[in-house]
């Protein structure tokens, strides 16, 4: 089963982009709820190109890697990436109020749909929020 969550952003294409996949954004937004954080982050942007981060309760009480491999890049558009047996797809969709960043992803079974649904959307709104407050 996949599941697809979905932000607006106001701000430019070229920004939403750039915040999407640079690790030094990343870490200011990768997070679901503000008792996480993501400690590190790395990108190399292209087909076959590694992605991680790490992600931890800020209390140091637990925390893990979020890896995987890009398998379509296609700049100011669409990235898909694969991690562990799961895929992913992120579309970013121009409009005149700015951009629809969509992401569908195939569901895991150690979590219900509703809080895989609830964690990835928490985490494209603080994406959402972050680049906003740049504009």
């Amino acid at each position: 089963m996949q599941i697809t969550v979905e932000t607006t952003v106001a701000a430019p294409i070229e920004q939403v982009w750039r915040a999407y996949t640079t690790p030094e954004d990343i870490k200011q937004w990768n997070a679901a709820s503000d008792d996480w954080h993501t400690t590190s982050a790395s990108v190399d942007l292209r087909v076959g190109g590694q992605f991680s981060s790490r992600m931890e309760a800020k209390d140091g009480s637990f925390g893990f890697d979020f890896a995987g491999t890009y398998t379509a890049v296609e700049p100011l558009k669409r990235l898909e990436y694969s991690f562990g047996d799961r895929q992913a797809k992120v579309e970013f969709v121009t409009t005149e109020t700015g951009v629809i960043v969509l992401v569908t992803f195939d569901a895991e079974e150690a979590h219900s749909i509703d809080q895989q649904r609830d964690g990835w959307q928490a985490i494209l709104n603080n994406f959402a929020r972050h680049v906003e407050q740049q504009v």
